[in-house]
């Protein structure tokens, strides 16, 4: 662990293993919903380049409602966010960031709680700001599901 900490910057060291606050959070869930918009409209555009290859006279892009779309997006965020906690304990933004979610032993969410917590983040964003101002830095979410995010640049969790 001493090893892999030496590769952290010095003035980020000391806050190894301690919670994040809502700054950190808040860069990281903007990293995470481009990287989610990004891969629905990559995934949107493959779809419709498929289908303009298979029948280039005919070829109609692919629309849907407001409603739906929005819908599909969130869902697919709830989706994100569940499978990259419960797998690794972070994101692609909290690994940018260098922060992991965990449990109240120190591990990943187990998938259940995952996506409990993804469905609250995404229907309650509100609760992020729980954080603000209290000293254990815990999110709504986070007192409800016994998780919390931490700095966790070398990932020894």
């Amino acid at each position: 662990m001493e090893e892999k900490l030496l590769a952290v910057p010095r003035d980020a060291r000391p806050y190894q293993g301690h919670r994040a606050g809502v700054v950190t959070r808040a860069i990281t869930i903007g990293v995470d919903v481009v990287t989610a918009t990004l891969t629905l409209a990559v995934g949107l555009a493959g779809l419709n380049a498929l289908l303009f290859a298979l029948r280039p006279r005919t070829f109609h892009p692919l629309t849907a409602p407001l409603l739906v779309s929005v819908t599909t997006a969130l869902a697919a965020f709830v989706l994100y966010l569940t499978v990259a906690w419960s797998v690794s304990g972070r994101t692609y933004g909290d690994h940018v960031m260098g922060l992991r979610v965990v449990d109240r032993h120190g591990r990943p969410p187990r998938p259940l709680r995952a996506f409990v917590r993804a469905l609250l983040y995404v229907v309650f964003p509100i609760g992020l700001l729980w954080c603000i101002g209290n000293r254990s830095r815990l999110t709504l979410q986070d007192r409800v599901l016994g998780t919390s995010v931490i700095h966790d640049w070398v990932g020894s969790r």
